[in-house]
């Protein structure tokens, strides 16, 4: 049996607590899809092309991941790519607060996809992407949070 999981998300940008979801989900996972999902009605910080060079570059010499974009219901792209596993990444509670619902309305809406919560190392559990954003737009260092952020420059 081939597992696959989508790891969705607009990665603007991807983090060192991205990069732990990835690492625990491997262990798992036969493959792996990173979805970046595109929302028009949102505006990106880090253009699509240097988040997706960006992930590309760290993931160049692991087969199993795979990256690709979308712009539909998650749970849409997840049938389109046959992944059976929508794969979530948790920092605390407020997250899982906030994800449960979606895994439940995800599975409601797909025919049983599964959503699987990895926990982010607690090193990087004060992450987020705004606050990487918002210390790169004032010209500050983001390398201590983001793997190979010289490709988002």
């Amino acid at each position: 049996m081939h597992r696959k999981g989508l790891f969705p998300g607009s990665f603007d940008p991807f983090t060192k607590g991205h990069e732990t979801v990835i690492r625990k989900a491997l262990n798992l996972f036969d493959e792996i899809v990173i979805g970046i999902g595109i929302n028009s009605s949102k505006t990106s910080y880090f253009e699509l092309n240097k988040r997706i060079r960006h992930i590309e570059g760290l993931y160049q010499n692991e087969p199993r991941v795979k990256i690709l974009t979308y712009e539909k219901l998650t749970v849409e792209f997840a049938k389109d790519v046959d992944a059976k596993y929508i794969i979530r990444g948790l920092r605390d509670s407020k997250d899982f607060d906030y994800e449960k619902p979606i895994a439940h309305m995800n599975f409601e809406i797909s025919d049983g996809i599964e959503t699987v919560f990895f926990l982010t190392e607690q090193r990087f559990a004060a992450i987020n992407s705004n606050i990487v954003r918002e210390i790169h737009r004032n010209k500050a260092d983001i390398q201590n949070f983001v793997s190979l952020s010289h490709l988002l420059d």
